[in-house]
């Protein structure tokens, strides 16, 4: 028989809500390029474009596997120029906890615009993070 496992609300919540805790007063460094395999995977000629920085308490508690971020200091200056594509969420000691995807709309992380300018300012506009129920 396959594995199928189905979670409930409270299990899912609690995931999520650790995960979140683990971003506390972290970091979202943003890059162009390809999103490596794993956040575990060393970067290789990705370019880091900007960093913003998560509040001290990162996110909402979850609600059906969701946890929305709270408020997320922009960069006022952008290091580099080039295409979003992809984020690095780091603790705030700058240990990696996961990579996702950038985008303007359905992606893990979005922005008002994948188009970054050094020197240029950069904010975010929605981020959350989701537990399956299964």
């Amino acid at each position: 028989m396959a594995l199928n496992p189905k979670f409930t609300n409270l299990a899912v919540n609690t995931k999520v809500d650790a995960l979140a805790a683990l971003l506390n007063s972290g970091f979202l460094d943003i890059y162009d390029g390809t999103q490596p395999v794993t956040a575990d995977t060393a970067l290789g000629a990705q370019v880091k474009l900007a960093r913003l920085t998560f509040n001290a308490t990162a996110f909402g508690a979850g609600v059906a596997g969701v946890a929305t971020a709270n408020a997320i200091g922009s960069d006022a200056s952008a290091d580099a120029t080039g295409t979003a594509t992809w984020f690095r969420a780091l603790k705030s000691d700058g240990t990696p906890v996961l990579d996702g995807s950038v985008g303007t709309a359905t992606s893990n992380l979005v922005l008002n615009s994948v188009a970054i300018s050094a020197g240029a300012a950069v904010s975010c506009t929605a981020f959350t993070l989701t537990e399956s129920k299964g």
